[in-house]
């Protein structure tokens, strides 16, 4: 008997570890796979940029209500509480009302940049210079919008809010972002780093008529002469007080700014690109969408920078660069619409503005 409950054991032993051997097998063998489809899953929502956020957030959501509705009978038998305890509970709502609202209650609106178009009714005592100061736009940006030929305002009067400061354009037969540009004196590229701006074709970057296309920092045609934006020629490797080098040459189209927190350096020669500083070389990727082909550097202390749009690229990940090293070539791949440098910095993963360190 005692043998028969031994070799019991024994073949239970056996059962249980050959499940265990297999269980694990599978789970390895899942994450292989997961991990192999992750990065274009990812490059592909790069791709889209801001496309996909709200099925994403409404998908999430549905998520989380499924989820809680499923749970809430597991948590409400897991920690049934006392309803003594209500006569002592004091609920938010008691403690909202207990706040003073005769003090003036200040609206601060989001850094974070609008996807479209917001309606906002004129109050008392607002002006067009006022609103405008509030959503972060300018006047002209606001009579554009609107129509407007005068600065009185009615109260109560709805406006159209432009997302930036700039054109809301509605797409007509024949026109592409290169004539529209054109149109509204304004950089091809920054129409298509405005991360809201969709395409019928992400590669070359047509458009569907009728279409809103928002155009960052266009000037309507018949507008007065705008003062030119601040361009800046800089030499490879440019040293400056700061901590970085100017890491290539051309003129500066477009400056950090809350949707887009890079310089882009356009340069129609494409000329060589340098490291910005000494530092390890942590990625190198070839999309064809997105940044394009990109070098990402790590200089230390949670220092990034990134060069997006090359042409060629130098260096492989593992590689230590010296300051002022050339580490590929200018170019125009991924989402670009002519030669440029995307340079950015980030901070533990997330990006700021790369001016700080050519201060």
């Amino acid at each position: 008997m005692k043998k028969l409950w031994q070799e019991f054991v024994a073949d239970m032993n056996s059962w249980r570890h050959g499940w265990f051997v297999y269980i694990e097998r599978h789970l390895l063998h899942l994450g292989v796979r997961i991990e192999a489809r992750k990065d274009v899953v990812v490059d592909i929502l790069i791709a889209r940029r801001g496309s996909y956020q709200w099925p994403f957030l409404h998908l999430s959501l549905v998520i989380l209500i499924i989820v809680g509705a499923a749970s809430a009978p597991i948590v409400a038998n897991a920690y049934p509480g006392n309803t003594n305890q209500l006569d002592t509970y004091t609920p938010p709502s008691a403690v909202l009302a207990s706040l003073d609202l005769s003090q003036s209650v200040q609206t601060d609106f989001s850094d974070k940049p609008r996807d479209h178009v917001y309606i906002y009714a004129v109050k008392e005592g607002e002006t067009l210079s006022t609103i405008a100061q509030s959503f972060g736009i300018s006047v002209d940006t606001l009579k554009w919008a609107n129509d407007l030929k005068s600065d009185s305002l009615s109260v109560g009067k709805e406006l159209q809010i432009p997302p930036v400061t700039g054109i809301v354009h509605k797409v007509r037969e024949g026109e592409t972002i290169y004539s529209i540009a054109k149109k509204y004196r304004a950089e091809a590229q920054n129409i298509v780093n405005w991360p809201f701006n969709d395409f019928a074709d992400q590669e070359t970057f047509a458009l569907n008529v009728g279409q809103t296309l928002i155009v960052p920092d266009g000037i309507m045609p018949e507008a007065a002469p705008a003062v030119a934006p601040r361009m800046t020629f800089f030499a490879t490797g440019t040293p400056a007080s700061g901590k970085l080098l100017w890491p290539t040459s051309g003129i500066i189209t477009q400056y950090p700014t809350g949707y887009h927190m890079a310089f882009d350096i356009a340069d129609s020669s494409a000329p060589g690109i340098a490291a910005a500083n000494s530092g390890t070389v942590v990625l190198v990727e070839y999309l064809k969408w997105g940044y394009g082909q990109h070098v990402m550097i790590d200089h230390g202390n949670g220092l990034v920078t990134l060069y997006g749009h090359m042409q060629a690229i130098y260096v492989k990940p593992g590689d230590r660069v010296a300051r002022g090293q050339i580490i590929g070539k200018m170019g125009s791949t991924g989402r670009s619409t002519g030669t440029h440098l995307h340079f950015e910095t980030r901070i533990n993963g997330t990006p700021v503005n790369p001016a700080q360190y050519f201060k």
